[in-house]
């Protein structure tokens, strides 16, 4: 005979074999301002679609990088200076400083762009060696330092020359006109492919390198880093010549895009930086955030920029509210992220 087998114990055995269920995967919220950069992005270009003829085009979504190139470059070196927990004012003035001396010396003294142009990529670097220097020797405030810096680099701009200085050497001409097919007819210039680059390399630094996890290391704990034994004093006279070769070369890029030099260029391009930082994912507190992110920031301003064109009636300086109702957008969105953060 066949033993019963109580109807409890059955019960018993089926609830030791149900399947347990699993907690639903979650999105870490330190992804969470990087998230709602690309989806705002992407919500935008489909408004512009939807409301604007020729809007969707793969040409009007390359020109947001070429319009943008430099504040590309520039914003990629301001986000790991805030990455580390500071902060630099003087990317603007440099650019200045960088299409003036580019002017002066190919136009007013004959000089070769073969050698200018590693001259003054080496004057930026230079540059922001020293405000990092005197950063980590003297323990002084990143903001007073590099506001002096902007001071200083303005200011030499008027030594050189008062008035705008054009370019019309041969090879900057080229290179401003130079386009490379894509596809269906887009193209994209010398200038968003040196973008897509300085991006590129940046990310492979950022999250592959020692010198990068050591900048997230300092921003999120200085002391922290200190007593893991990483170079702290090193990184971050590092991030500040990383910030003023970006400088520079964003300085570069800004001399193809305008073919020209003047003391007046790129003036408050510094706030443009951190807020494409911002508004990508970066805490200003330091020790989170995503090159690419900075990348989405600096396509958002450009796509305010140019839905704002195709609609044809609004002032251009919507751009500068639409701009400051997004970074208290995403101050608030960085209050809650370090919010729950504290809590975890």
């Amino acid at each position: 005979m066949s033993a019963v087998v109580p109807e409890s114990t059955a019960l018993r055995g089926k609830a030791k074999t149900a399947p347990e269920t699993r907690p639903r995967a979650r999105l870490n919220p330190k992804y969470l301002p990087l998230a709602a950069t690309i989806s705002l992005f992407v919500l935008m270009g489909t408004l512009g679609s939807v409301f604007y003829d020729g809007f969707f085009s793969l040409q009007v979504f390359l020109n947001l990088l070429i319009d943008n190139a430099f504040l590309c470059v520039v914003a990629v070196g301001m986000t790991f200076v805030i990455l580390s927990g500071g902060i630099d004012l003087s990317v603007g003035s440099v650019i200045a400083l960088t299409t003036m001396v580019s002017a002066s010396l190919v136009e007013k003294q004959g000089w070769s762009p073969a050698i200018v142009i590693p001259l003054v990529l080496a004057m930026g670097t230079l540059f922001g060696a020293f405000m990092g220097l005197l950063i980590e020797r003297f323990r002084l405030q990143p903001f007073i330092v590099t506001l002096a810096g902007m001071f200083l680099a303005r200011g030499l701009c008027y030594l050189i020359s008062i008035d705008s200085i054009s370019i019309t050497n041969e090879f900057y001409s080229d290179v401003s006109q130079w386009r490379l097919p894509v596809w269906g007819g887009a193209s994209i210039s010398l200038s968003g492919l040196i973008a897509l680059g300085v991006v590129a390399i940046a990310v492979f630094v950022a999250h592959y390198t020692p010198f990068g996890r050591a900048v997230y290391a300092i921003g999120g704990s200085e002391q922290s880093a200190v007593l893991m034994g990483l170079p702290v004093r090193s990184t971050i006279i590092g991030v500040y010549t990383l910030s003023g070769f970006c400088s520079a070369l964003g300085g570069v890029v800004f001399t193809f895009y305008m073919l020209s030099g003047y003391g007046l260029h790129a003036v408050g391009l510094e706030l443009d930086a951190i807020a494409a930082v911002v508004i990508g994912g970066t805490l200003l507190t330091g020790g989170v955030g995503y090159v690419v992110g900075t990348l989405f920031g600096v396509l958002m301003l450009g796509i305010i920029q140019t839905l704002i064109s195709f609609d044809g009636t609004l002032s251009s300086w919507w751009t500068r509210i639409v701009v400051g109702v997004l970074l208290f957008v995403f101050c608030l969105l960085q209050r809650l992220f370090t919010a729950r953060a504290a809590e975890r």
